[in-house]
């Protein structure tokens, strides 16, 4: 134990894709003040064409620094003795899988690459056909796919090579974000982890796939631990936070860990399942965990455990298609939320009638890992209606997490627990629903903001304050279980065979 003592409090921020969130949490983990921030859109902003997802590097600062003001300026009004109290320090989780070229000035080059950026689909697809991918994922736990960096770094040098030779730097978004904060390129294990070019046992840079990217370490940052000390925020950037300069900086991890981390998801016997725009499943492991036919990841914690599980792109981004065609077809003439959807799929008896959804509207991950398919509505006769839609694209998304789930233990995963994460976690049909398709019972955590939960945890590991990362899971208690009903988990498993038959048929 250093000299911070147990009643200090720290900041975790969670740089999503489409806004910051902070929390302000006290020493027993208690979430005491929130903040939250979308990013603005600047010259490049947040845009989609060819498969083309960018974010303006600078907006996702301002982004952060709001989230953070907010949270420390709500602690201070409702908890002044708390925050007289030392500030353990801070930790900001990143998405996995963005990229950030930079020159020589440590000025943006590029725009952000997010995980759902897919330009680099031809690259990807010449490694996948190689005798080299088995090898390359056997080491780096990536699946081949363009939503690597390693894979938009190599198409970066095909297609923009002067943009290519001119960067000093590939980084992510979170390591751009953490230098303008304290002035140090540093990335964690984690984010490594998400590139495809770690080798997540040794935990070095991977030759291969370095040559693969056409760089060589020396325009990568230097690796580190969750738990390492960044230097402290500068002056400027103290004051767009709305703290102390030289408020400590801990290195933290990626988003998916802190997710798992503030669900108190810690070993290997409990899994996160997690629905928020897009979607994922997965566990802590002491051993890396592969599959043979390559349809899961394998990243990193830190340098004691593993990441495993696997992820979707369409989980709230399929419902947001669904509601946006919705009020295309009325003209807009009327607000539609997505609770006002969920209460719309309640309105369809289970199975939707009949009608079936392969809800693949942004391509595939996790488990097939195909970016050219797309979404499909099956059975639709004159009888069906808005509800029927609605309720088979929710029940289809569920399918995709029930295939992952029997990938996952396929592959040799254990876990029988699963912990409720993202924005599904607020809806009891939407949790029934997913209890009911997988046969598991669902657990529900106090927290909702799992992410921004786990990222305050780093600089309290840090400090001492959390003497180990099993400790947190005490601090995280499971306040409702949804259990599957039986009935229904038989019967959503005779309509999952066809929703199998169908997707074999149609990929």
């Amino acid at each position: 134990m250093n000299s911070v003592e147990n009643d200090a409090w720290s900041i975790g921020l969670d740089l999503g894709t489409g806004s910051c969130k902070a929390v302000v949490v006290d020493a027993a983990l208690q979430p005491r003040a929130m903040g939250a921030s979308s990013y603005g859109s600047g010259s490049r902003g947040t845009h989609s064409a060819s498969g083309f997802e960018e974010q303006d590097a600078d907006e996702l600062v301002a982004g952060l620094a709001a989230a953070c003001r907010q949270a420390v300026q709500a602690a201070q009004r409702d908890h002044p003795k708390l925050m007289r109290r030392p500030c353990a320090g801070l930790s900001v989780g990143g998405t996995l899988h963005s990229l950030l070229a930079l020159d020589s000035q440590g000025r943006p080059l590029t725009g952000v690459y997010t995980w759902a950026d897919l330009r680099a689909v031809q690259q990807a697809a010449t490694i996948k056909t190689d005798a080299r991918s088995r090898e390359l994922y056997r080491r780096t736990g990536c699946p081949v796919h363009a939503m690597y960096p390693l894979y938009k770094i190599a198409w970066l040098q095909q297609m923009h090579p002067q943009i290519f030779h001119k960067a000093q730097r590939f980084v992510s978004a979170k390591e751009y974000v953490l230098h303008q904060l304290t002035g140090e390129f540093r990335l964690d294990y984690a984010i490594a982890a998400g590139t495809g070019m770690l080798d997540v046992r040794s935990l070095a840079w991977d030759d291969e796939a370095l040559a693969i990217a056409g760089i060589d370490v020396g325009r990568l940052s230097p690796l580190g631990d969750a738990t390492d000390w960044l230097p402290g925020l500068t002056p400027e950037a103290a004051r767009l936070l709305g703290l102390a300069p030289g408020t400590p900086v801990a290195l933290g991890a990626s988003d998916a860990v802190n997710s798992n981390l503030g669900a108190g998801a810690i070993s290997a016997e409990s899994a996160v399942l997690m629905i928020g725009t897009s979607g994922a499943l997965r566990f802590f492991s002491p051993e890396p965990v592969l599959d043979a036919q390559a349809r899961t990841w394998c990243y990193r914690v830190d340098r004691n455990l593993y990441l495993v599980g696997g992820a979707i792109n369409n989980g709230g981004l399929a419902l947001t298609w669904l509601r946006d065609l919705f009020l295309q077809a009325a003209q807009g003439t009327a607000g539609l939320s997505f609770d006002d959807l969920l209460m719309l799929a309640q309105q369809s008896p289970p199975g939707a009638e009949g009608v079936l959804c392969l809800p693949l509207f942004a391509g595939e991950r996790s488990p097939g890992w195909n970016p050219e398919a797309r979404g499909a509505f099956i059975g639709l006769s004159l009888r069906h209606g808005p509800a029927h839609v609605t309720r088979a694209l929710i029940e289809g998304i569920a399918y995709r997490f029930r295939s992952l789930d029997e990938a996952l233990h396929e592959a040799g995963a254990s876990y029988q627990h699963l912990r409720a994460s993202g924005g599904f976690a607020r809806s009891p049909f939407w949790l029934q629903l997913n209890a009911d398709v997988l046969g598991r019972e669902l657990e529900i955590v106090e927290s909702g903001e799992t992410s921004a939960l786990g990222a305050a945890t780093w600089p309290l590991l840090a400090a001492g304050v959390l003497t180990d990362i099993e400790q947190v899971a005490q601090h995280v208690p499971i306040v409702e279980r949804v259990a599957p009903h039986p009935d229904a988990t038989a019967f959503y498993g005779a309509i999952y065979q066809r929703y199998k038959s169908l997707y074999d048929q149609l990929k």
